[in-house]
């Protein structure tokens, strides 16, 4: 690997059997698992305000015990997680995003004529086009441009990047940067290792010009297409579009191989996060909040125990809402804030990874 100033670079080894062993368990991880070494910066920006939406529908652990048999015991152990929300019937992504928008305007105090662009990183559009960024934009009656990112659950740190160039370079005064799933329509109910993971959510940022301090300070985005079979939905697309067939088989529901995904998120979030502070000269002390991508309870677990992350320091709103995918980061964000554990100055890590394979992580200065 090289660090994008030609030197060679040895990739950091995670700890214990089962992080080890993920690159010998998946040969198409084992030569890509930590491709870039390659970090940006990015300064100059702020995020005014924050905003989320979670559905009014609670599924408990003990719900999905009552409707498909799951054990509520296994679940929690096994993940963290002992709720979700589900969106209702009439809602899709566009609705849980427009609404997470509404509210990170409103606490922005802004006008929305003021909005020039708008940004949507979600794996779960509500159709194949237009974008789910049109519908927001025409519902909220923005004058902007608008357009997705499919990154999955590193979609929003890929959509909060990709906006940060539009405000830093005077392309954009004030961008709306929203992250948002609606996973339960693209879940099998049926399926143990997957269903209880996920749920519905999305939150929202408006990003504007700031000081000279202030906004990415370094950050990291990669992918591993190489991986991408360990999750993945197979049918509805174009290579293999939506048939009879494939909905009896179920291929057109998300599909996970849950052990191989465990160990590859842990070894790649444990690098990147090491390869973003070792640019910076930061210690695991000197980050005010680490806000991750909320995944499985493991997985955080894990991360903090290799990178010695005080455990009071990393944010966790997983045992409530479970999985949000592109909401995940943006709705912990927003809570955050909310609750007085984000100030202007605080310098906060946020990391996402997930399908593609992809993971985007940064250290962004409030």
């Amino acid at each position: 690997m090289y660090d994008g100033g030609g030197s060679r670079v040895v990739t950091g080894q995670g700890s214990g059997a089962e992080t080890g062993s993920s690159v010998a368990s998946n040969p198409a991880v084992a030569s890509k698992s930590s491709w870039s070494r390659r970090t940006r910066s990015l300064l100059g920006v702020q995020i005014l305000s924050t905003g989320s939406y979670l559905p009014d529908n609670i599924v408990t652990n003990l719900d999905l015990q009552a409707r498909y048999g799951y054990d509520p015991a296994w679940i929690e152990q096994r993940t963290g997680i002992n709720s979700r929300r589900y969106a209702a019937p009439e809602q899709a992504t566009s609705d849980l995003c427009i609404e997470a928008a509404r509210r990170a305007i409103r606490n922005a105090r802004v006008d929305v004529r003021d909005i020039d662009l708008v940004m949507v990183g979600t794996f779960t559009p509500d159709f194949q086009c237009p974008s789910t960024a049109n519908l927001v934009q025409d519902a909220l009656g923005i004058d902007a441009p608008a357009m997705d990112v499919h990154a999955a659950c590193s979609g929003f740190v890929y959509a909060l990047a990709t906006a940060a160039q539009y405000v830093a370079t005077g392309n954009s005064r004030l961008a709306l940067v929203i992250g948002g799933d609606c996973n339960s329509r693209i879940i099998n109910p049926l399926d143990q290792k997957v269903a209880p993971l996920f749920g519905d959510g999305a939150g929202a940022v408006l990003l504007a010009r700031g000081d000279s301090h202030q906004g990415l300070i370094c950050y990291q985005l990669g992918s591993d297409g190489g991986g991408g079979c360990m999750l993945d939905r197979q049918s509805g697309g174009s290579k293999n579009p939506v048939t009879h067939e494939a909905l009896d088989a179920g291929s057109h529901y998300l599909q996970m191989d849950g052990r191989n995904v465990f160990k590859w998120a842990v070894r790649a979030v444990t690098d990147s996060i090491e390869v973003v502070m070792r640019k910076t000269g930061l210690s695991a002390h000197d980050v005010s909040l680490y806000v991750l991508h909320q995944a499985n309870l493991r997985i955080l677990n894990n991360v903090a125990e290799q990178l010695a992350i005080p455990v009071d320091r990393m944010y966790n709103n997983l045992r409530e809402y479970g999985n949000t995918s592109g909401g995940s980061i943006p709705i912990a964000l927003d809570e955050a804030f909310q609750a007085g554990r984000i100030n202007r100055g605080d310098t906060l890590l946020m990391s996402g990874f997930g399908a593609g394979l992809t993971w985007g992580t940064c250290l962004f200065r409030w």
